[in-house]
């Protein structure tokens, strides 16, 4: 039931976080080619071994849509913009001062940043009844102290009004949460800190920056193309239950 598949159409591994801390057993397929219908009901049989399983269908392959939407009870729950941004040449411009730190102050703060409305999370009822609200802010709180992860803050008045928080892997840096306070929303909170992580980065060796977001989060999509990411990827998020 657990591990990853032998071979290269997709991955399907054991969500152990969100099985503790939905109380469902969690699994996530991650489809990366077209699948064969041998492949397919492989696939399925693995799948009924778990209560909840998240299906990624990357690049929105439309022979793997097809077949979740004729064989299964999965229904869409997000689509997933990926967006890179190619840190070389000239060094970023740095803009308004940000504190980084891996055990920021404040943590309480920070996490009340996190009530995303547009969020996987809280779109499924089935997790929101969960405590799907409080997944972002557990995010934030298992991240501090963890050496490949950096907090981005952003103060005002000793007031905490935006956080990023972000990883590095290899040469790549990931934006893994962006989150700016309702009263500071239009301020340029969210370019600053993203503009703060991209000179850390390139300081640091990094040759890109990834960020995902949801399609509907259209403030997300304007900021990041504003910032100069490009489009490299659209995945389709399925969700499907098995209780």
């Amino acid at each position: 039931m657990s591990g990853t598949s032998p071979k290269q159409e997709y991955d399907l591994v054991d969500l152990t976080w969100d099985t503790a801390f939905f109380g469902v057993t969690s699994a996530k397929v991650i489809l990366k080619e077209p699948l064969t219908v041998p492949r397919w009901k492989e696939l399925k049989a693995r799948c009924i071994g778990y209560q909840f399983v998240c299906l990624e269908n990357r690049n929105s392959e439309p022979k793997n849509a097809r077949l979740i939407g004729k064989e299964t009870s999965a229904f869409l729950v997000d689509v997933n913009i990926q967006f890179a941004k190619k840190l070389t040449g000239e060094e970023p411009r740095l803009s308004e001062p940000v504190e980084f730190s891996r055990s920021p102050e404040n943590l309480d703060q920070l996490m009340e940043l996190t009530q995303f409305s547009v969020s996987r999370f809280v779109e499924d009822s089935e997790l929101l009844k969960r405590g799907g609200a409080r997944v972002h802010s557990e995010w934030l709180r298992n991240s501090v102290g963890k050496p490949d992860k950096l907090f981005a803050v952003s103060r005002c008045d000793g007031e905490v009004n935006g956080l990023l928080l972000h990883s590095y892997s290899g040469d790549s840096c990931t934006v893994e949460l962006l989150a700016v306070s309702p009263k500071a929303t239009r301020r340029g909170i969210g370019s600053a800190l993203f503009r703060a992580v991209e000179y850390d980065a390139f300081c640091r060796g990094a040759k890109e920056i990834r960020v995902g977001t949801q399609v509907r989060n259209i403030p997300a999509l304007n900021l990041y193309s504003k910032l100069g990411c490009k489009v490299v990827g659209c995945h389709q998020i399925y969700h499907m239950w098995n209780l």
